[in-house]
């Protein structure tokens, strides 16, 4: 089994020492590195509240993905960090927009802190189609 890395510049770049997502080849799965509300062009922050951050979150998941050769329909698995649970239903309702019928498996967190201080990251694994 080998690994690939998977990078774009239509995602926000990494932040860290970690790839924009690692491509399992015989496999044909792909793990991306959780994403935040960083808008791809500008390098920012998006301002706005959690439903417009959710949003951005997933909009740099889908470009990852589709960078890998893949997409948000074949997602299989994402966790949900969140930095208050309060949040979670404006969360879902963006969720099931992008996600639909055929939801991935999902596990949704409150966690104390997340890189430079946002309010949702999003992690996910997929297949390539």
């Amino acid at each position: 089994m080998s690994k690939k890395c998977v990078s774009t510049d239509k995602a926000p770049r990494a932040i860290g020492p970690y790839s924009q997502a690692i491509m399992v080849e015989s496999g044909r799965l792909i793990f991306c590195s959780g994403q935040i509300p960083i808008n791809p062009v500008t390098g920012k922050l998006i301002e706005g509240d959690i439903t417009a951050q959710t949003e951005q979150v997933i909009e740099n998941l889908k470009t990852v993905v589709t960078a890998a050769g893949s997409s948000l329909d074949e997602v299989v698995k994402t966790t949900v960090y969140l930095k208050n649970m309060d949040d979670f239903q404006a969360m879902n309702d963006v969720y099931q927009r992008y996600f639909g019928k055929d939801s991935p498996a999902r596990a949704a967190v409150q966690v104390a802190r997340l890189p430079l201080d946002v309010d949702i990251e999003i992690e996910a694994v997929a297949v390539i189609d």
